[in-house]
């Protein structure tokens, strides 16, 4: 045997060769070609994945024996993607090409279908890709069917491999705990395995979030170096692997997490696995952002083209302690600012067991007449009165014990026999696998929209993970708990989405626990943290931008942190602003500030949910932020600086804009000011060529610097 390196873009091919059989499948978007071919032996290979060559002639000259999807039980020596276990016992696996189907569906979307069989038993396995040419997005899933007489266990089942060879690999992950989501680590992987992951089953991402960034060769910058981009799309436990073998060649395998989850598939069904989301970048980890922005905008999130709504939350006001006169009484604040709507938190819930606190009433999802005597319909109205719109906060997946709901129903929650309960936040998980209680939490929200349907926005939280995973619903199948609550969360949403295709809903778990494609299909937006401190929620927002858009990233103003309000306005503003605070306790150059401030969001916010964002400098290199949003025309910029905590004398460098036209000339000026106040900055109102602010760049510290302070700038190209 011969080995041949070929290394004509980020990703070397250095591999045995293999007969050719004419079978040459191309996956292709604008900038990205991934192609995979058949051997003499019907294996279907991985030639190549990396950027779109001129020449496609020239994928033929690669030879591969990187299999497309390695099995187990036969000469596979490393972590298998799918490993399955016949009636008759045996635990092998082989897959040969049968054929394969590209369809157009439409001038942007290719949709190509890869069949593979097993040449002894009558098992098939299905390769689907989605290809978005303009956002250079690709989006795989595996459908695994057989005809055996009995079921067959199915102890791996993975979404994707991916297979990538260069000289080192640097994996950006990014993990935390509550309060503290998404801090980005940046590791050189070495030989052997390395896996993210989670086990939490319902509130997933808890601790690890269900993205990374692949650098090939040497760490990535924002505007250099090759890398792939890789997120899941399902809201339940997921696996990546990084398994770097012998040869320092990696497997990527992405999917559904097989631990606990041994699956017994019928014949004649077919499991789906979730799409696996990736986009190869050659100019960093900016590029690959935007890539899965404009994907995300235009084809994973509900509504994601469309405007949203700025709330008031009372949750900071008043946590449970409050009745229909006090929270009439806010409505003044959310319309004084002129704000969208009004958001009624936890608390409102409960007669036998009133919601005054965490530990009793979940469930029982019936508004309290002590506290409500006149109805949700009541406050519905109220609201309308003042020109805002009204919403709710409800957490149908959880129950506390002490509810009339965990009394009548004790079989439809989460719960090991022959052990005590385990509570997390007082409360535990209802059994999503039943389809009972599917409808149950169907109800609870169609329910109160048909009798309230002047309600306009919903709140949905998930607190909890699972810690007491039996299901009494499913008996002697277990291992599939996991699986089948993350489907039954998703069948509640289909059919709620079916009769309420609009209504926008947010997905809050706690502040960060879930955070995926595959719930947001569903969801307007997400909660990013529970921790809206100013300074934490640059680093917090800035994680999760680079996996999502700024329309999906909830950002409230509360009275956390000790930064000024503006500060806090400032750093909200960058993504989808909201308000969670006292209103009634601002002072009135700060009612003052926050009208204006919410006048200038209205004015700008488009350019910042639709925009092509820019990360200039990051929190994690120096004691500030730089970002900046970029409209499509290139002729409306809002750039969004922050000064951190600093040392003495601290110097910093101008700043490079990115994204502008060259040829262009823009006037700078500084917005979102405190009354009273006046920009110090010596740009402001200064005319600059697109060219001079991207090689020149702008002095964004000028004059005193302060830690803990921020600019908003709105950069416009003259007509």
């Amino acid at each position: 045997m011969k080995r041949i390196c070929l290394a004509f873009t980020f990703l070397i091919s250095c591999t045995v060769i293999i007969a050719q059989n004419g079978n040459f499948i191309i996956i292709a978007t604008e900038h990205t070609n991934l192609v995979y071919a058949t051997g003499s032996n019907q294996h279907l290979y991985q030639l190549y994945f990396g950027k779109k060559q001129d020449d496609a002639g020239v994928y033929k000259t690669i030879k591969s024996s990187r299999e497309a999807l390695l099995t187990a039980g036969t000469d596979n020596q490393f972590e298998p993607a799918i490993r399955m276990v016949h009636n008759d016992g045996n635990p092998s696996l082989e897959l040969q090409y049968v054929s394969h189907n590209t369809t157009q569906q439409d001038n942007n979307v290719t949709n190509t279908d890869i069949v593979l069989k097993d040449p002894v038993y009558p098992v098939e396995v299905t390769l689907h890709f989605t290809a978005y040419y303009r956002e250079d997005i690709i989006k795989t899933w595996t459908e695994i069917r057989h005809r055996e007489k009995k079921a067959v266990p199915i102890t791996h089942f993975a979404s994707s491999l991916l297979h990538a060879d260069a000289d080192s690999y640097w994996l950006t992950q990014f993990h935390g705990d509550w309060a503290k989501e998404v801090n980005m680590e940046e590791s050189k992987l070495t030989s052997g395995i390395k896996i993210i992951d989670s086990k939490l089953g319902s509130r997933t991402n808890f601790y690890q979030s269900p993205f990374f960034f692949l650098s090939l060769g040497q760490p990535a910058t924002e505007t250099s170096g090759d890398l792939i981009a890789g997120t899941l799309a399902w809201t339940g436990n997921f696996r990546f692997l990084f398994e770097t073998d012998n040869r320092n060649t990696l497997r990527i395998i992405s999917g559904i997490n097989p631990y606990a989850s041994e699956y017994y598939l019928e014949p004649n069904q077919s499991f789906n696995t979730p799409a696996f989301i990736f986009t190869y970048s050659g100019n960093g980890k900016g590029q690959a952002s935007r890539n899965l922005h404009r994907w995300a905008r235009n084809y994973a999130v509900l509504d994601g083209t469309q405007p949203r709504l700025t709330l008031l939350n009372n949750w900071e006001a008043t946590h449970t302690a409050f009745d229909e006169t006090k929270l009439v009484e806010l409505f003044d604040g959310a319309s004084r600012l002129g704000l969208d709507m009004f958001l009624l938190d936890d608390g409102w819930f409960g007669n036998k067991y009133p919601r005054d606190n965490d530990k009793q009433g979940l469930g029982d999802w019936q508004e309290d007449k002590r506290k409500l005597p006149n109805g949700i319909g009541y406050l519905v109205k109220e609201a309308e009165k003042k020109n805002i719109r009204f919403g709710i906060w409800l957490e149908p997946e959880m129950v506390n014990p002490k509810s009339e709901l965990y009394e009548k129903h004790p079989d439809w929650i989460l719960k090991l026999p022959n052990r005590p309960e385990s509570y997390a936040r007082n409360q535990l998980v209802l059994d999503l696998t039943n389809p009972v209680v599917q409808d149950f939490v169907f109800d609870i929200v169609n329910d109160m929209m048909v009798k309230n349907p002047g309600i306009a926005y919903i709140k949905w939280d998930c607190n909890r993970a699972m810690t007491n995973p039996y299901s009494a619903y499913l008996k002697d199948k277990q291992s599939h708990l996991f699986i089948e609550y993350t489907r039954g969360f998703y069948k509640v949403m289909e059919k709620l989405r079916a009769k309420y295709p609009h209504l926008p809903i947010m997905l809050c778990s706690g502040g960060g626990g879930r955070t995926d494609y595959g719930a947001l299909k569903y969801f307007t937006e997400f909660w990013p943290s529970d921790n809206t401190d100013g300074l934490e929620r640059v680093f917090i927002q800035w994680g999760y931008s680079n996996f999502f858009p700024a329309n999906t990233i909830a950002a409230h103003i509360t009275s956390w942190g000790k930064q000024s309000l503006k500060f806090r306005t400032d750093v909200a503003m960058m993504d989808k602003m909201g308000y969670d605070i006292k209103v009634n306790s601002f002072t009135e150059p700060e009612m003052q500030f926050s009208k204006d401030a919410v006048a200038t969001y209205n004015k700008i916010k488009n350019i910042i949910w639709q925009g092509d964002l820019y990360r200039l400098i990051s929190p994690y290199d120096e004691n500030r932020a730089v970002l900046m949003y970029v409209d499509t025309t290139k002729n409306k910029t809002i750039l969004f600086n922050y000064i951190l905590n600093m040392r003495y004398k601290e110097k910093f460098a101008p700043v490079l804009l990115q994204g502008l036209d060259p040829q262009k000339k823009y006037r700078v000026k500084e917005i979102n000011l405190f009354p009273g106040t006046s920009s110090v900055n010596a740009a402001h109102d200064k005319v600059f060529t697109g060219q001079y602010l991207m090689t020149v760049g702008l002095d964004l510290a000028a004059g005193k610097i302060v830690p803990a302070t921020s600019n908003v700038f709105e950069i416009t190209a003259e007509q």
